[in-house]
């Protein structure tokens, strides 16, 4: 169906949100530094959010790269039953643009999902840009992944059970980690995708119609990026996942969406290219919702289901009981 006005697409409580962000005089962040949007992001990122779950343990982790740098990273477990099994693991690769973001902005949600799924979640501070550009953060999502293979059984964690996942940037991250992964021969049991970007330029419908008033704008897109890549960088796979060589043996693949979201068509594209590869894909549209809405669970039911299919898809991939 066409709508004259895309708006009406949105659910009340997500249009409050926006409206309130109008009145409050909410800076578009491609108007800003690199520095000021991340303390801007920081500030505001858990405001929607749930409180935090109280986890068993939290533990702040450096994780070697492999230029030398030491990644900043935090393991967050929850309570399990006594005698139980040592805990799958998901490394988180937090959104942001591959700008700003960072453990702590994310931190409610890695906690969330741990809760809900029994499984302990390692979310990494990989380098930002404009400091570190195309590649940094890719072969620091790599790395991190290759030094938690090595170090999950000293962490009291299961070293066969091992998820990547990630929103928006850190969904792209997570996609091109699945896939380094497999070419590797490191079996994954999830990749665990929130509106990931996966195409070389943003020139689909859905950029068209939602790349204006519904919290990420077009013009902030354009702004990460030229902070992240070169334009005759745009075409490598490892930004650009949907111009992968194939996705043959890839992880099974949870995917969810934001229907009001500039995002939502290429996360379509990949579900289509997964399937077309015989990867198994889970696919969740979360209806009248825009980019972000996952962070939003005081105020969004549709980000309550939205974490709550995620961690089913964990539990099933990670054959714990009750998936």
């Amino acid at each position: 169906m066409t709508h004259t006005h895309p708006r009406q697409l949105l659910t009340p409580a997500m249009r409050g949100v926006l409206d309130r962000m109008v009145r409050a005089g909410r800076p578009p962040m491609h108007a800003l530094t690199p520095e000021q949007a991340r303390a801007f992001y920081e500030a505001g990122a858990n405001v929607l959010d749930l409180p935090p779950h109280r986890m068993v343990r939290v533990e702040a982790i450096a994780i070697p790269a492999r230029d030398g740098a030491r990644l900043a990273a935090e393991l967050v477990v929850p309570h399990r039953p006594p005698h139980a099994t040592p805990p799958p693991v998901l490394l988180y690769l937090h959104g942001g643009g591959f700008t700003v973001g960072s453990v702590r902005t994310h931190a409610p949600l890695c906690r969330h999902l741990a809760h809900l799924a029994g499984c302990a979640v390692l979310s990494l501070d990989y380098r930002l840009a404009p400091e570190h550009r195309f590649p940094t953060a890719v072969h620091d999502a790599f790395d991190a992944l290759a030094w938690l293979r090595g170090a999950a059984p000293g962490l009291g964690l299961d070293p066969g059970r091992i998820a990547v996942g990630g929103d928006s940037a850190g969904g792209t991250l997570a996609v091109v980690t699945a896939l380094q992964a497999r070419d590797a021969g490191w079996p994954l049991a999830l990749q665990l995708l929130f509106y990931p970007g996966c195409s070389a330029w943003q020139d689909t419908a859905s950029h068209r119609r939602f790349g204006h008033g519904f919290l990420l704008e077009a013009e902030t897109i354009q702004w990460f990026f030229q902070h992240y890549i070169d334009d005759s960088q745009r075409e490598d796979w490892r930004f650009a996942p949907l111009l992968a060589p194939d996705f043959d043996h890839v992880a099974p693949t949870w995917i969810g969406l934001a229907e009001c979201d500039p995002l939502f068509d290429e996360g379509i594209l990949l579900a289509d290219a997964l399937r077309m590869a015989g990867v198994a894909v889970d696919l969740e549209i979360y209806r009248g919702v825009t980019h972000e809405f996952i962070k939003m669970g005081r105020i969004l039911p549709e980000a309550l289901r939205a974490h709550q299919d995620a961690a089913r898809a964990l539990r099933h991939a990670f054959g714990d009981a009750g998936a």
